[in-house]
């Protein structure tokens, strides 16, 4: 049986020490997310209040009324849209290294390639150099559970003990690396749902300025 790795070094220094940690921006991605989300909802409360009740007194004939129902439903459906892509944000994302690969982590990969000592100093080249020790432990370890001459078990224990060491010297930026890939995909969600809420915002004014025009021209 394999012993665990040592403990990170309590003196070992990285670049980005002296920074906050990146989930600290989490709440505050959240925080705004959630006011977009009031925001549309005193929105929709609008529009199915008794506002547009009233107003649909002043429509006359099947056609006004088939435009003003379809008008009302375009300024609904984009405050459903916008609810519904801000809430994504809310929604907490599951990471590992494995999103490093995601198209949501892309941005993030280039940033750190353009510069990688900015980000590893001498640990690593880049990500996939950051990470490999870990799959080389898994690698050893597998030969080890199939491996019986004796003098072959001690060569990959002796890889296996150098792979750790690896390990844990990388594992905080490791550490750091997950966590800025996590608040990247919530940043990258809230991205898209404004590019959604601007849409969601012209589907509004279409739907409310054709429904207002039509039951004030019924009048």
């Amino acid at each position: 049986m394999t012993t665990a790795p040592p403990p990170p070094d309590p003196g070992m220094v990285t670049p980005f020490d002296a920074l906050p940690s990146p989930l600290d921006a989490v709440p505050e991605l959240r925080a705004a997310a959630r006011w977009m989300i009031a925001s549309f909802g005193v929105v929709g409360a609008a529009l199915v209040g008794g506002g547009p009740l009233v107003a649909v007194g002043k429509v006359h004939g099947l056609g006004e009324a088939l435009v003003a129902g379809g008008a009302l439903l375009v300024a609904l459906t984009g405050v459903c849209l916008a609810v519904w892509q801000v809430s994504r944000v809310l929604v907490p994302p599951i990471t590992t290294t494995a999103t490093l690969n995601t198209p949501a982590a892309r941005g993030l990969r280039e940033l750190i390639d353009a510069s990688p000592a900015d980000f590893f100093g001498s640990a690593a080249t880049d990500i996939d150099d950051l990470l490999r020790h870990r799959a080389v432990a898994v690698n050893i370890h597998r030969a080890l559970t199939t491996e019986s001459d004796p003098t072959r078990r001690a060569h990959l224990h002796r890889h296996l003990d150098r792979a750790k060491t690896n390990i844990t010297r990388t594992d905080p930026f490791v550490r750091w690396l997950l966590a800025m890939a996590h608040v990247w995909q919530i940043r990258v969600a809230f991205q898209e749902a404004r590019r959604w809420c601007v849409l969601a915002v012209t589907l509004v004014a279409t739907g409310a300025v054709a429904f207002l025009t039509v039951t004030g021209g019924g009048g």
